[in-house]
């Protein structure tokens, strides 16, 4: 494999505004592969959690980046969404005097028939292949043909290495054939179900148990009631082992280098590179020597032996905090509030207390600052350098597809009111730098948040782009809008 010192890699994930199940494997893998020090720099970025495709590429200062989609198929996402949200041309992309090297989704990689025969003989230990149907679960979808491919890729590729099942079948969840009819698509007596997803999220936690008769209705997810992975379950006769969906397996880190390695073999491209300094970490270092020591509800202590020690704002010079250690911990910490729900979003003004974070060099103190407040570095240094570009509103929910393609339509008064309502520094704390369109500002109760809002010894969060949780409330606005326009019903 050639060396990455100089480049940075970036893992793409889904992300969810509910619960963290969906992004933890990938931030997982990411932490297992920045620990072997292959790259110079690995983060991750999400279509549904902080930060996203736009923003991501302000974390990094590498010249070279690698991107590798942690999605199952080259699907929809892959071919039309990631490209489009990245803003590549295709394999490889210049732009800004970088070089983008778009890689395949980790899903169709080959060696992921390695993962899941070692899932299956996890789950089921000691049970004979031969009387062993594995039966391997997908999504399914009419968006793109290539949904399912990796699926049933994989289930070719072990029927045609003859690893001893009895038989094995692709499944999937809303389309033919359904994982609702495995007590019909098999006839061996035990049965081996592993969800070819990358995440423990609903699907795997909740939807596919209550078809595959595990449970008789959705209420709480599996991982909820203590009963998930307690196998096997007696059903229709048969034994049947669930697995834990494949992306939750440690060594995906393994099968995301894989398709890196395969990239620079495919395209040819050389090992040979040159090394520059870090403009982010010379930036983050004049910060704190400018008496910079604060950043959203974080307050940044630099210690005399060079070190570093971050707490909640509130609990300056307060004792008897939790103490933490490394860099990633941040990630855990900001990731639920005091009463234990989910942060979805960062910037919101709910970051937990009675905690402290003692960081050796200025590498992890970027990192954790990194995880607490995801590109709030690189855009502030941006900013300062005059490179930072935000993307209009409109511009936003224009290039919106699928069920969120109406977000568009809500009225320019409809959009300033909704930004004042979800955008106040009650909710966020991030300052925003786009306008409506490119000719026209916000205004109104939306007009507020483009006026700086944090002290002067602090470094500002801004933000580029509208989130998710604007597109949603958006595409609200607008369904409700067209709902009331609708003629009334005379019954």
């Amino acid at each position: 494999m050639n060396s990455h010192q100089h480049a940075a890699l970036i893992i793409v994930g889904h992300g969810s505004t509910v619960n963290p199940d969906s992004s933890a494997p990938t931030h997982l893998h990411a932490d297992a592969i920045r620990q072997r020090g292959i790259f110079r720099e690995v983060a991750c970025c999400f279509w549904k959690e902080e930060p996203n495709m736009r923003e991501v590429f302000e974390m990094v200062d590498s010249d070279v980046i690698y991107i590798v989609p942690n999605f199952i198929s080259e699907g929809y996402f892959c071919q039309q969404v990631l490209p489009r949200e990245l803003r590549l041309d295709g394999p490889v992309t210049h732009r800004d005097g970088k070089t983008i090297y778009y890689c395949d989704p980790v899903g169709i990689h080959p060696n992921m028939t390695r993962l899941i025969l070692q899932r299956a003989d996890e789950v089921a230990p000691g049970v004979p292949r031969d009387r062993t149907s594995l039966v391997i679960v997908g999504h399914g979808t009419s968006l793109n043909e290539n949904s399912t491919k990796a699926i049933q890729d994989q289930v070719a590729l072990i029927r045609g290495g003859h690893y001893g099942f009895a038989e094995v079948i692709d499944t999937y969840m809303e389309e033919a054939p359904f994982v609702a009819e495995w007590a019909k698509l098999t006839t061996s007596p035990d049965v081996v179900i592993v969800p070819f997803f990358i995440a423990d999220g609903l699907h795997s936690f909740q939807d596919i148990p209550v078809l595959l008769g595990m449970r008789e209705e959705i209420g709480a997810a599996l991982s909820e009631s203590g009963v998930f992975h307690h196998n096997p379950h007696q059903l229709q006769g048969r034994l049947l082992y669930y697995s834990g969906a494949i992306g939750t397996e440690p060594h995906m880190a393994d099968v995301i280098l894989d398709q890196v390695n395969d990239f620079d073999i495919k395209h040819r491209i050389s090992s040979q590179f040159t090394v520059r300094g870090s403009p982010l970490n010379d930036t983050l270092a004049a910060w704190l020597q400018q008496g910079r020591d604060s950043i959203g509800e974080i307050a940044i202590a630099t210690n005399a032996d060079g070190s570093f020690s971050l707490c909640h704002i509130a609990d300056r010079d307060q004792d008897g905090l939790q103490v933490h250690h490394a860099a990633h911990d941040a990630l855990f910490i900001a990731r639920n509030d005091a009463s234990g729900a989910f942060r979805p979003l960062h910037s919101a003004p709910t970051l937990n207390r009675g905690w402290r974070l003692d960081l050796a060099t200025l590498d992890e103190l970027r990192l954790a600052l990194d995880f607490f407040y995801p590109a709030a570095l690189g855009m502030a240094h941006a900013l300062e350098q005059g490179k930072l570009a935000s993307v209009p509103l409109r511009e936003v929910l224009g290039r919106q597809t699928g069920m969120y393609r109406f977000a568009n339509n809500i009225t320019d008064d409809q959009a300033h009111a909704m930004i004042g309502k979800c955008c106040a520094n009650t909710k966020c704390l991030r300052r925003i730098l786009w306008p409506l369109t490119t000719s026209q500002p916000m205004a109104n109760e939306a007009a507020s948040k483009t006026q700086p809002n944090h002290d002067s010894n602090a470094i500002p969060l801004l933000c580029i782009e509208a989130c998710t949780h604007i597109v949603s409330a958006a595409r609200k606005v607008a369904r409700e809008s067209f709902e009331a326009a609708q003629p009334k019903s005379a019954d």
